[in-house]
């Protein structure tokens, strides 16, 4: 008895009609509608020898007559590409003679021990017979274990119940090489699914019918709605069973096939990779041309300078190291800030080297060029270790500019983190990298230094550099204690030890010496954040009321907010609270002007955003922390979008007042530091020291500073596929925004009025493609995605009386927001068929809602102003 696996009669010919179908559409769409293609076949099926030992081993030849294309929906004539074209025509000559060369496989056991066809066939048509070839491997008996085919090695489980077989095929185990990779944070990633699964129906021991399917999802994670779906089916049926010829005689398999045909090679059932060539594509320099007045500076809040962006990335990735210096040299310096972004994000060998070659260290008048240069590694959505390493060597080497020098190594913490995420921890150039940034900071004299080093663990987050960041927020003049302490905040709270809880607690607490508000407050916010126990809690609410007035003022605020949001610790506050009844009588109801909040910017299905404001001043009225925070999250992962930080201290002294007890020493500074998508950028300052501030208030014309202005690849997603039936499909999802953010302080000691603006302007585009490429047809759909929006941050405070004035504005403007999707199907010659559709919509502008407190004021500031218009200073 044949079990193991089917068993071919004697002297018969099995006929077989086949057909292989691909399907490209939305994910939820039927696929009545779906762009795609058909190849159907008759194929010949024959018994040339068994094994006289062994029953169980059978070579086997496969033929394919009669090879059709169509549409796999009826199409009208007018919008059918195949239409008027006999199958010669469509696959061409020698691709179908090839197509129709028989292949022979050796069955052992049911599975396919060898596959034989000719060399020097191309590799397409050599896929589909593989496609073919492995629908013929079954085993008779359920059972799971890794198994070879078209696909590669992949596990693959059997359920046999009579004449029926279901074989299911686990696509994540599949070891294949295909180019594949992943934007960094899963937020901002594309998820996937496929799955595979094939039903036989056998009669007389072999193979009646056969129908296989494969499905694979994309959907943007930020956005569900977003997504593509590929479908390919397979399906074999036995029309008749004729008399066929007789068996050849041999010992062994090797002199059957020298009977049959010396040509015949055994090969691997895998499919080799193939790569359909573009007749019609443009040079890197046609396609630069053809965007380039897209990427001007002043059109960069646009969403064509993203769009334009992206397409040039991919472009820059097929190109040679000699094609994108051509331009890089050739280019102007107002575009080639936007040329560096665009060869940078492209992430590969040739475009690194094209860049670094082109850029000088140590010449400090390319700054803006090496500036963007590091940005973009500092956002690269799939870093290697390569890139570390160079920049390593940079950092060690001579760099001119110190503010470069400082970025440097602030990107090389960056892409530490990025690199420990998957598992490149012990790449040596991490190792390297660590060492030498922990090291130097254990070793640093000079603030400079110091501050340095921080920034690049704030992006780092190592956990064993916690024990120096403690040292910083403990012993650190107030900067760097501020800076150490903010870089702690940033870690998974699980990081977080009983030996940080309790630095921080000593630190609120000032157990040890006098610390600044700004610090103090961080220490509370990491402590309220990372699971507080009771006691934790009651002392900072017991301490509430003996803090100074503006700080009193600012942990009350915190406090609420953590009620009105419901955040984790929430449970434990009410908690306290409730059992503290009888303390509360004055301790919660301080003046002042200082405060934190939280609101929901968008909840959605897929993801939800939050913005978060808080805002610290001085006893005088003079700024000195404001926070804006945008966090993005779903179930499982967060993202820190933006945060844009303006911090100010020893500014007294312009408006005459008194310093807060412990801050008369501080020297005069203001400057912003923002983080945009979890990567801190270097900080700016505005002016440091007292002459720096005169000469700044006497020339202040109010204009904002530039943080941060570029092209930033926010998703980076690509994968290729190989279909089992024989062609390869990819799916490729890029996002990026262009985006401005600057930020500004002004004064007018006239109107004793001192104003901050934050403004965030952003434009973004994402496309997709999702593509099944066979050489004589390709078909797939792309879909785009559109939006731009600016959102403005105004604190202004009047600090003429106490408690002063404060009026805090978040708003944001209309935003259009446009889809589109294409479904095609086309052929190298250039007949295409294409089905659009898109909508457009505009998100009404909103002003965001803090609490009601700032709404009072704002309404006495803007009522104020109105009665003394006139101009600043």
């Amino acid at each position: 008895g044949h079990t193991t696996g089917p068993s071919l009669n004697n002297d018969k010919l099995y006929k077989f009609a086949y057909s292989a179908e691909v399907y490209v559409d939305r994910v939820k769409a039927s696929l009545q509608k779906s762009a795609g293609y058909r190849i159907s076949s008759g194929v010949d099926v024959n018994l040339l020898w068994r094994n006289p030992d062994n029953d169980d081993d059978q070579l086997i030849k496969i033929t394919m007559k009669d090879v059709q294309v169509e549409n796999v929906n009826e199409r009208p004539a007018a919008k059918n590409i195949f239409k008027g074209k006999n199958t010669e025509k469509i696959i061409g000559k020698e691709y179908l003679e090839a197509l129709q060369r028989p292949i022979v496989i050796e069955l052992v056991r049911g599975k396919v021990k060898t596959f034989y066809s000719y060399q020097n066939e191309p590799g397409f048509t050599q896929n589909i017979k593989r496609g073919l070839a492995s629908l013929f491997q079954l085993q008779l008996h359920s059972g799971s274990s890794p198994e070879v085919d078209i696909s590669g090695k992949c596990n693959t489980t059997y359920h046999v119940r009579q004449d029926q077989v279901t074989k299911i095929k686990d696509l994540d185990s599949c070891e294949i090489e295909r180019k594949r990779f992943t934007s960094h944070n899963r937020i901002l990633d594309v998820g996937t699914k496929g799955t595979s699964a094939t039903v036989y129906v056998l009669e007389d021991s072999f193979i009646k019918s056969i129908k296989a399917e494969e499905n694979f999802v994309f959907v943007l994670n930020y956005r569900r709605k977003t997504g593509a779906k590929i479908v390919s089916k397979q399906r074999l049926e036995l029309k008749s069973v004729q008399a066929g010829m007789g068996l050849i005689a041999a010992k062994q398999v090797a002199g059957v096939i020298k009977t049959l045909d010396p040509n015949y090679v055994a090969m691997p059932l895998e499919a080799e990779p193939v790569k359909s060539e573009c007749k019609k594509c443009p040079s890197l320099s046609e396609h630069w041309q053809s965007i380039r007045e897209h990427m001007h500076p002043d059109r960069l809040s646009k969403p064509e300078a993203a769009k334009s962006f992206l397409s040039f990335i991919q472009n820059i990735r097929k190109a040679t190291k000699e094609e994108i210096l051509k331009i890089i040299k050739s280019e102007n310096k107002e575009f080639l800030p936007q040329v560096v972004d665009a060869v940078t994000s492209a992430q590969t060998p040739e475009s690194l080297e094209a860049v670094l070659e082109f850029l000088d260290f140590k010449d400090a008048s390319t700054f803006i060029l090496q500036e963007r240069f590091l940005y973009a590694c500092g956002f690269a959505s799939h870093p290697s270790e390569t890139l570390l390493k160079l920049l390593t060597e940079k950092f060690k080497g001579d760099v001119a500019s110190e503010d470069i020098r400082e970025t440097v190594v602030i990107v090389m913490g960056a892409l530490i983190r990025k690199l420990c995420d998957r598992e490149g921890c012990k790449l040596p150039a991490v190792a390297e990298a660590k060492r030498l940034i922990l090291n130097r900071l254990e070793k640093a004299t000079k603030d400079d230094n110091v501050r340095m080093y921080l920034l690049a663990l704030k992006n780092a987050l190592l956990p064993e550099a916690i024990p120096l960041l403690l040292k910083h927020a403990e012993s650190g003049e107030g900067p760097i204690s501020s800076l150490a302490a903010t870089a702690l905040q940033r870690y998974d709270p699980s990081f977080l030890t009983k030996e940080v809880k309790e630095t921080m607690n000593r630190i609120y607490h000032q157990t040890r010496r006098v610390h600044e508000k700004t610090v103090r407050t961080t220490a509370a916010a990491i402590i309220l954040n990372s699971n507080p126990s009771y006691m934790e809690v009651k002392n900072i609410l017991l301490s509430i009321g003996e803090l100074p007035m503006e700080m009193n003022k600012y942990m009350l605020s915190m406090i609420q907010d953590i009620l009105h949001f419901e955040m984790p610790s929430s449970k434990t506050v009410r908690q306290v609270l409730k059992d503290m009844r009888a303390h509360n009588y004055d301790r919660f109801s301080k003046m002042g002007s200082s405060s934190a909040y939280t609101g929901y910017i968008t909840r959605g299905p897929d993801v939800s955003s939050t913005y978060s404001l808080d805002i610290l001043y001085s006893g005088s009225g003079i700024l000195r922390r404001s926070n804006v925070n945008i966090h993005v999250f779903d179930r499982n992962t967060e993202l820190h979008a933006i945060q844009v930080v303006i911090e100010a201290q020893g500014l007294e002294s312009i408006i005459a007042a008194t310093p807060d007890e412990g801050e008369e020493n501080l020297d005069s500074f203001a400057g912003m530091s923002a983080i945009l998508f979890d990567f801190q950028l270097r900080p700016v300052t505005f002016f440091q020291g007292y002459g720096d501030l005169m000469s700044k208030m006497l020339s202040a014309t109010g204009d904002p500073m530039n943080v941060v202005k570029g092209l930033v690849l926010l998703t980076d997603f690509l994968q290729e596929i190989q279909l089992q039936s024989g062609p390869t499909a990819s799916a490729e999802f890029m996002g990026g925004l262009a985006i401005d953010i600057s930020g500004g302080m002004e004064f007018s000691l006239w109107y004793r009025e001192s104003k901050t603006n934050v403004k965030n302007r952003v434009a973004m585009f994402i496309a997709g493609n999702t593509e099944v490429d066979s050489f004589f047809v390709k078909t797939g759909m792309e879909t785009t995605l559109e939006t731009e929006t600016s959102l403005d941050f105004i604190s202004t405070v009047q600090f003429s009386q106490y408690p002063f004035l404060v009026c805090m504005q978040m708003d944001r403007v209309d935003s259009p927001f446009r889809t589109q999707m294409t479904k095609y199907e086309s052929l190298p010659s250039g007949r295409r068929y294409t089905a659009r559709r898109g909508k457009a919509a505009t998100l009404a502008g909103n002003e965001y809602p803090l609490h009601q407190e700032n709404s009072n004021m704002c309404k006495r500031v803007i009522g104020a102003k109105s009665d003394s218009a006139g101009s600043w200073f």
